[in-house]
Order: C-alpha cells, then sequence, then structure tokens
C-alpha cells in the first residue's frame, strides 16, 4: 500500500508538473523528506562550527596562548563538502547533526533562498547534508544566530550596534520580520528537521554606555509603555523588564514562524547562562523543544531542568569551552543517559581532525589548556562514548572510520 508521505509526493510532484503546484511547505521540498528519521531516544549530536575563526588559522601564526576569535569572514569554507562532512559526523557516532542555515556572518549555507549565500558557496551545502544526514537515519538542524548578524548590522546601521562579535541587533519590528522570513525560508527550502536558535540576548550593555540608537529607545516605549528617560539609561528594573518583553516577543515571533511554516520542526535553544535574568523562568524555556546548557556548570543544566517545559528535551553540551572535560564527565554514571552535544570550529579544510585519529590517540594525548586543544582532547572523549568504547581503547588508524 503507498504510504501517505508517498502519496503527497506524487500528488505535489503532479501539481507542479501541471503548473499550478503552490509554494512547497516544509518537509515537502526536497526528496529527502521520502526517508523518515526519528527523534533519537537520546541525543548525541555535533556541530562543526562554521561561526567562528581563530586569527591564527586566518591571519598565520600569532604567538599567543589562546589566539583571538572573530566571526568567519564570508564565504570562508565555502568549498565544504556536505558528503565529507556526513561521513564525519556518522563516524562520530552523531545521530543529531547541526549545521548552518546562516552563521553570524550573515550569510546562508543553502543556495536559492532569502539570504543571499556565502560568497563562493560551492554546493547545495545545508540542503544537501539534510539529503545525506536523513539516508543515515540522522536529524539535521539549521542554526540561526539571533542576537548577531554581520550582514544585517553592515545594511542597516541605524538598526544595529555597529557588527562586532557580541550580541548587537535590538528586536525592532523591521528585525524581527528579517528574522522570521529568513527561518521560514531555510525550513521551506532546505528540509531540516528544526533549527538550532543562539545569541537569544539583547544588545550588550557595553554598546549601548555611549547612547541607545533612536530604533530601541522605541521599541523600549512601545513594550513598556513609557516614555525613554531623559538621562540616558532605564533604571534597572525598567530595563529588565525592557529586555524579557524583547525576548518573549521574539520568541513569540519564532514559534509562530515554526508553526506556521512546519509544525513538525524542532525548536532548539541554545544559552550559555540559563539562569539569565531575562530568560529565567520565561516561556522560552517553558516552550522550547530542546533547550541546551552550553555551560560546563552543572548547575545551570539542572537550573534549565526546572524551568523547562515538560515536553523540552534537556541537553548538555561538553565539547566547545576549554572549561570542559568530557572525559571526566562522561566517565560520571549519573551523566551516562543524558542527551548530548559538542561543537568545535574546523581546521582550514572545514573540517575537525578525522574520527580515526581521535580513536587512535589516547584521550590524554591530546595537551593543553587552550580551547582548540581542548576541543580534540574532548572531541576524542566524546567519539568513544557516542560508539559505545571505554574511554581508555585506542584503535588503529587504519581500521577505524
Amino acid at each position: 500500500m503507498e504510504s501517505r508521505r508517498s502519496f503527497l509526493w506524487r500528488v505535489l510532484a503532479s501539481a507542479c508538473l501541471a503548473g499550478v503546484g503552490a509554494p512547497l511547505q516544509a518537509g515537502l521540498s526536497h526528496a529527502s523528506d521520502l526517508v523518515k528519521v526519528e527523534v533519537p531516544k537520546r541525543i548525541k549530536s555535533f556541530c562543526i562550527d562554521f561561526n567562528w575563526v581563530h586569527l591564527v588559522h586566518h591571519l598565520g601564526t600569532l604567538n599567543t596562548a589562546e589566539p583571538s576569535t572573530v566571526f568567519a569572514p564570508p564565504g570562508h569554507w565555502a568549498d565544504a563538502s556536505p558528503e565529507e562532512h556526513v561521513r564525519w559526523y556518522e563516524a562520530l557516532g552523531a545521530n543529531v547533526i547541526q549545521t548552518f542555515a546562516v552563521s553570524c556572518n550573515g550569510y546562508a549555507w543553502y543556495q536559492d533562498g532569502f539570504i543571499p549565500p556565502q560568497p563562493g558557496l560551492k554546493h547545495d551545502f545545508l540542503t544537501e547534508v539534510v539529503r545525506l544526514g536523513h539516508q543515515k537515519k540522522m536529524l539535521v538542524m539549521g542554526y540561526f544566530c539571533v542576537g548577531a548578524n554581520s550582514k544585517w548590522g553592515r545594511d542597516h546601521p541605524d538598526l544595529s550596534y555597529g557588527t562586532p562579535t557580541t550580541p548587537h541587533i535590538p528586536f525592532t519590528d523591521e528585525y524581527l520580520d528579517y528574522l522570521s522570513r529568513s527561518i521560514a525560508d531555510a525550513m521551506t527550502k532546505s528540509g531540516i528537521d528544526g533549527t538550532m536558535i543562539d545569541w537569544v540576548w539583547n544588545p550588550t550593555s557595553r554598546l549601548r554606555q555611549e547612547g541607545w540608537l533612536a530604533a530601541e529607545k522605541r521599541l523600549f516605549t512601545q513594550l513598556t509603555g513609557e516614555r525613554f528617560p531623559v538621562s540616558g539609561q532605564p533604571r534597572k528594573d525598567d530595563l529588565l523588564q525592557y529586555e524579557r518583553g524583547a525576548i518573549a516577543r521574539c520568541w513569540a515571533r519564532i514559534r509562530e514562524t515554526r508553526d506556521r511554516t512546519n509544525p513538525q520542526c524542532i525548536l532548539w535553544l541554545s544559552a550559555n547562562n540559563l539562569d539569565d535574568p531575562t530568560i529565567a523562568d520565561s516561556r522560552l524555556l517553558k516552550e522550547c523543544d530542546w533547550v541546551m546548557n552550553e555551560s560546563p556548570v552543572r548547575k545551570l543544566l539542572l537550573e534549565g531542568k526546572r524551568m523547562a517545559g515538560k515536553q523540552t528535551r534537556m541537553i548538555q553540551n561538553v565539547v566547545g569551552w576549554a572549561e570542559h572535560n568530557a572525559k571526566e564527565f562522561l566517565s560520571d554514571p549519573q551523566n551516562r543517559d543524558l542527551d548530548l552535544y559538542g561543537f568545535a570550529e574546523p581546521l582550514d579544510n572545514s573540517l575537525p581532525l578525522p574520527v580515526a585519529k581521535y580513536l587512535a590517540t589516547p584521550v590524554e594525548a591530546f595537551r593543553g589548556k587552550d580551547r582548540l586543544s581542548a576541543n580534540d582532547r574532548n572531541i576524542a572523549a566524546l567519539a568513544r562514548f557516542y560508539r559505545g568504547m571505554p574511554m581508555d581503547a585506542v584503535l588503529h588508524e587504519a581500521t577505524s572510520p
């Protein structure tokens, strides 16, 4: 008997051929949707992080123990191979790939969308990762940085506090329209199973020290009903009321966009400080499908669990900060059943080291306290955990994926 999904795909294809097809909704936009992927009982996720680049990689060797990082310039890693990336995630043992719809530089990782693609993008990267990941029974999530977007900042200087590598965008009506359209477009065009939203924060106080943007002053009045103070800086309680309201409104638009575009799409929040007063006990935490503690601080994981909704999956990040110690964390029996995640900046070839290298090298052999060294050490531990291997196992490189 023909499945309902196959039937819908056949009918829709016939309609398009007849010239009467309506715009495709997310989940029916390409053939990868014909491969049904279930949400795993235990999330084993990872992200090869296209957001950041160490200056030591981009500009040459610097004599610093911890090189500075900046948002990767547009087009960096634009030749990344979807096939090589999916093979790397599969070798790691991941069942959820978190890759990019739009990264912090403001350019997309898929072709022919509302947001311009990364300059020189060689492949329809996100769409192809979805197709290949689905063939491997892996979910694929597309990333959006909500509070920072260098392209938006350059294109709209009156609506952004420049383009620093910190949250710099007030959640004005114009920006939320742009963000919502971006998210809907990625859901529709790429077939992603969900989207990670990151940096759902207001602009930092440092950026406002020399004065608030006129657009954010108007937003303050719009959300609080109070005139912006002539002193130039709101009182602490009024500021918190405004910032909580701005985040709540932003979240409502994101959720509404998902519900209208593809109700099955997973909304995944990444937060580096789950007890920040601007989101504590908020609808954002209660209504998100997945919420992740990016920080290595276990207290924040417990706080997140307390504040999250009954339907929310809590995820713990174990790779990405120099302070993470994945081997120690994953060796603790109380952590073995958690939903997990890791992220790491790639090398110039757009990938971390080969997984075979991580498995052929003892975890402790990846020395150093800087973030790049810590990432390698923690990936080596996470790969063993995801693959069900002892932490002290060492595979011959030629025999491992």
